[in-house]
């Protein structure tokens, strides 16, 4: 089981540089970076509320669950 973090699309979609996300929303760029690149255990739902409120989307086209069979790109590892 993956969760996939797609932050920096839902950035990109709304021409949005990390640091000005950190300066709308109050959370730091470290925090956000570690976030944008997977490298976080958890995030709390005020987090993600602002982040969501910020670049008008949902939590589903930030967050994605990914199966252990299936990789990044949706292909199955099966051979």
């Amino acid at each position: 089981m993956k969760i996939l973090i797609h932050l920096d699309i839902e950035m990109a979609k709304n021409k949005m540089s990390l640091k000005e996300l950190s300066q709308n929303i109050g959370i730091s760029m470290t925090n956000l970076s570690l976030l944008k690149n997977g490298k976080v255990k958890a995030i709390r739902f005020s987090t993600l509320e602002a982040i969501c409120k910020e670049l008008n989307c949902q939590p589903g086209d930030i967050l994605e669950y990914v199966t252990d069979d299936k990789d990044t790109n949706g292909a199955t590892n099966e051979e």
